[in-house]
């Protein structure tokens, strides 16, 4: 399947200038990391206005995530390096999402089961993607431990942060996040064990999209 998706097509007229430029995609990266835990600390607080800009910062930050990639492409600047550091920030970034989203709930009708909720769910949404990678590197090159259709893969369910941060609706996603990541995670377990036994892992393992 091709790796080409809407978010590639929308970042890929900003990053071309920056091609030749000096701008490395771990710069990018640094940047996609920065405004991730930025958009963590303005949902941390709970407050409508500082989750609006949490929204912002959260689209910018994911935008940023194909960025990096994208210009690695352009400008044949891929290397093993810049895609450990890709894949740890995205860790980091997206597990301290769910936490994030926790702690500002605190005080909703759930109360502090909230926070157990982000622990169940970033600390899932970490294990997954140290899952996902080991997976990969089990396929031949391009290999994606996810595949996708249409345009959009699994991963860019995370847009919808934004829009329900800016409603003030967050709640129902971390609590189908409490459900859907511990069985992302069970799921991948279960590929990744028959990858070892040389089972083939089967749908949705797909071709390459780098983000």
């Amino acid at each position: 399947m091709s790796g080409e998706t809407w978010s590639h097509r929308l970042v890929r007229p900003m990053v071309r200038p920056l091609v030749g430029t000096g701008v490395t995609p771990n710069h990018l990266t640094t940047l996609r990391l920065l405004t991730g835990l930025a958009a963590c600390a303005a949902l941390i607080s709970g407050s409508p206005g500082w989750a609006w800009w949490g929204g912002w910062l959260w689209v910018i930050s994911l935008l940023l995530d194909y960025a990096d990639g994208e210009l690695a492409r352009l400008g044949r600047m891929a290397t093993p390096g810049g895609h450990l550091y890709d894949y740890a920030a995205d860790n980091v970034v997206n597990s301290a999402l769910f936490l994030a989203m926790g702690l500002g709930l605190r005080h909703s009708a759930v109360g502090h089961w909230t926070i157990v909720l982000g622990l169940i769910s970033g600390g899932s949404v970490c294990m997954t993607g140290f899952l996902s990678e080991d997976i990969e590197r089990r396929l031949p090159a391009g290999g994606k431990a996810w595949a996708g259709a249409f345009g959009f893969y699994p991963e860019d369910l995370l847009y919808l942060v934004a829009p329900l941060a800016w409603l003030d609706q967050l709640l129902p996603l971390l609590l189908a996040a409490a459900v859907g990541a511990p069985a992302a995670m069970i799921v991948m377990g279960l590929r990744l064990m028959r990858l070892t036994s040389g089972t083939p892992a089967g749908w949705p393992l797909g071709r390459e999209h780098t983000a």
